[in-house]
């Protein structure tokens, strides 16, 4: 038997780091929404016990620095589970870019492994166990809209934002989270509002949404690679509603209300980009698999 089981993309639609933690990692709040872009996750049984992660996509790692491959062996070890699991990811999201890819195909993997392995785990109990893997990951088990804290892992479900599509570019450079963090100077960045966003949800305000968006990291990001500035510019340029990078970069998504400026949009970034999308946003969240 054979599971196909989808891993959408996020995107932050605000982004707030509070301070950092005695654990070393930082107290954040965000605004997080999946998005139908997504890698498509196939699991396979295995007689012989073992965790096979197979990938077209040369970036990805087939061993243990795979968060899929994480995924199934915190399952192997919590639940004693003897079968092996070949996994396989066609890569449509793109790697390292602040769009949650590897997160979400570790929650995909959570997702299908707790059905193929009759687990009967709840939603709740597959985000608590993807938290010991990242802090993206609880969410990502979710999908839909969410307001995150902690470091990620505690996640509000919000209602899905109003209809519109959703421009991505995303540069050929890569950006280091690490880095990011490292240079981020909490005393003299401008904080997004976080309960302005949560607002315009809650009411589907379009406008409202698209004024409150921000993000702690993106002036960080944007200093470390010029390059992001110049798409976010040219996207503001070419008509989008709000532009803004997403987690630590480099992907920046602008918001459109208009179906009829897509075409504009998206063949201007052309010329600054090869990996540029137009995609709706998913909504609500999705069942277990």
């Amino acid at each position: 038997m054979k599971l196909m089981v989808k891993a959408p993309a996020k995107i932050n639609l605000s982004l707030d780091v509070l301070h950092r933690r005695s654990d070393g990692f930082h107290e954040v709040e965000m605004v997080m929404t999946t998005i139908d872009l997504a890698d498509r996750i196939e699991l396979e049984p295995l007689s012989n016990n073992q965790i096979s992660i197979l990938s077209q996509n040369r970036f990805v790692p087939d061993d243990k620095r795979n968060l899929a491959y994480q995924a199934a062996q915190l399952l192997k070890e919590r639940f004693q589970i003897k079968q092996g699991v070949a996994i396989s990811i066609d890569k449509m999201i793109p790697v390292a870019a602040g769009l949650a890819g590897g997160s979400s195909d570790a929650a995909a993997t959570l997702r299908g492994l707790n059905e193929l392995w009759e687990l009967g785990l709840s939603l709740d109990e597959l985000a608590e166990l993807g938290a010991e893997i990242g802090s993206d990951v609880s969410f990502c088990v979710y999908g839909g809209t969410g307001l995150a804290n902690g470091r990620g892992e505690k996640i509000t479900h919000l209602p899905a934002p109003p209809n519109c599509w959703v421009i991505l570019a995303k540069p050929s450079l890569g950006v280091s989270t690490a880095d990011v963090y490292r240079n981020l100077n909490l005393n003299k960045v401008e904080h997004p509002n976080i309960s302005e966003m949560v607002h315009a949800l809650q009411n589907a305000d379009y406008k409202e949404m698209c004024k409150s968006i921000g993000n702690v990291l993106e002036s960080v990001t944007l200093t470390m690679c010029p390059e992001v500035a110049q798409i976010k510019e040219q996207m503001e340029r070419f008509g989008a509603d709000a532009v803004l990078m997403s987690g630590s970069g480099p992907t920046v998504f602008g918001l459109v209300e208009h179906e009829s400026r897509i075409p504009r949009i998206y063949n201007g970034l052309r010329g600054f980009c090869d990996q540029v999308f137009a995609v709706r946003m998913l909504g609500d969240r999705f069942p277990l698999v």
